[in-house]
């Protein structure tokens, strides 16, 4: 049975961007080996690497988070995960992306197959659509303080499900990685 994990949950700058963000560091060792899944195939390329194909086969992601891949002329950024892209419109998008406008029941009848884990990938408004069915949360929090920005579960209302952390993980570069399962219920 497939877990969902929101990996990478952050606020995100104003204007939605990352530049404010440490990409070099000695955190970058979780991100590029323990969550190597989760990073685009361009990235792979560059690196000369290729995903391990371990911890995640499966992307669900909302249109925006898309949009930053498309506008730089990639049509699909994860072709080795599945990826599904909530979207209340119809879209024209590359024929391995999979659209939906009902990502919860998507996720819920994902997580009965067996198989890998899957990754959300983004998306304030669909984490908070899909926070029933979050089991783990890995927060990079970065030592940037914005007044303003995306928020890590949208305008949603107000929602309490508890989370238990299982690990934290401090760097140099003032990064911090947490993880957090769902509580048992």
């Amino acid at each position: 049975m497939q877990r969902l994990g929101f990996e990478g949950g952050r606020v995100l700058e104003p204007s939605g961007g990352y530049d404010s963000f440490h990409i070099d560091g000695d955190h970058s060792s979780v991100v590029f080996g323990d969550y190597a899944d989760a990073l685009p195939a361009h990235v792979h390329a560059a690196r000369g690497t290729e995903p391990p194909r371990t911890r995640f086969d499966t992307v669900i992601m909302g249109w925006n988070t898309l949009g930053p891949a498309r506008d730089a002329g990639i049509a699909s950024p994860y072709p080795h995960l599945r990826q599904i892209v909530a979207s209340r419109h119809a879209r024209e998008v590359d024929p391995s992306i999979t659209l939906t406008d009902d990502p919860l029941r998507t996720v819920r009848s994902l997580k009965q197959d067996d198989g890998a884990d899957i990754w959300l990938c983004g998306g304030g408004d669909l984490a908070a659509t899909l926070l029933p069915e979050i089991d783990r949360l890995v927060l990079k929090r970065h030592p940037v303080v914005f007044g303003s920005g995306v928020h890590l579960f949208g305008s949603a209302p107000y929602a309490s499900r508890g989370f238990t952390p299982v690990a934290a993980h401090s760097f140099t570069s003032g990064v911090v990685v947490e993880e957090y399962v769902a509580a048992a219920a």
